[in-house]
């Protein structure tokens, strides 16, 4: 079995964000680039259940679209320990293009496990992983915290109310990864930076696509006002700040 690992090129969350003229896009000048922390939890994932015999997993793969200006983000990720990686030509348009694109390449690769994280750390869509599947008419399972092999199948735990639940479906499906589905994301060793050097990135053109979406203005949230202190022997004042400024009593 092959796993494909999609991940995203984000902004470091120390970053401090800034937008270009028109406030149109965001000013990528001096921006540390970093692989999306759900998509590293999933890599994570896939590389232990690669070391595990039991899995039947025999490659894992990560695919990327982005200019070239992302592959040192991909060459993170072949550091970690992915086998190879594939990076589409295309600037990231919207989650309907990035969908399209990656949808393309299952189809030609033929992966029978695709991982993505729940969303992404710099616009939170959490839609890519669905679109991937209903490009492939695929199953997909959302919420996921878990995937281990029982007798050569993968079980599936994901996150309901009340509680969990396990399910299994056919492959090629793909799992839509949340917090848990790995404890720490794996580090990459020398070894593994030195390896990743000399380990293939494919690179291939965008299929014919549109996107959906188009970006019309950026706005930062408003700043957060002054913290008030009220004494500890005026809670009349602490009541009417709560009820008539705050209003949530």
């Amino acid at each position: 079995m092959k796993i494909l690992v999609c991940i995203s090129n984000v902004p470091d969350t120390t970053t401090k964000i800034k937008f270009s003229e028109g406030d149109s896009s965001i000013d990528t000048t001096g921006v540390q680039w970093v692989i999306n922390p759900w998509d590293e939890l999933s890599l994570t994932r896939a590389l232990e259940l690669k070391d595990d015999p039991s899995s039947g997993i025999k490659s894992v793969t990560v695919a990327h679209v982005g200019p070239v200006s992302s592959e040192p983000t991909i060459r993170k990720a072949l550091a970690i320990g992915a086998d190879d990686a594939i990076r589409v030509n295309a600037g990231a348009a919207d989650a309907y293009f990035v969908a399209a694109q990656l949808a393309e390449l299952v189809k030609k690769e033929q992966f029978d496990i695709i991982m993505c994280g729940i969303e992404s750390s710099d616009h939170n869509g959490s839609e890519v992983g669905a679109m991937i599947a209903e490009f492939l008419n695929i199953p997909s399972v959302s919420a996921v915290s878990g995937i281990t092999p029982e007798n050569g199948i993968p079980v599936i735990t994901r996150e309901i109310d009340g509680g969990r639940e396990k399910v299994t479906v056919p492959a090629p499906f793909v799992i839509i990864v949340q917090k848990g589905i790995a404890k720490e994301p794996r580090i990459a060793s020398m070894r593994g930076i030195m390896t990743a050097r000399t380990k293939p990135i494919k690179v291939v053109e965008p299929v014919a696509g549109e996107s959906l979406t188009q970006i019309i203005s950026l706005e930062k949230p408003a700043p957060r006002s002054a913290c008030k202190f009220i004494d500890a022997d005026n809670p009349a004042q602490l009541i009417e700040l709560l009820k008539n400024e705050a209003k949530v009593i």
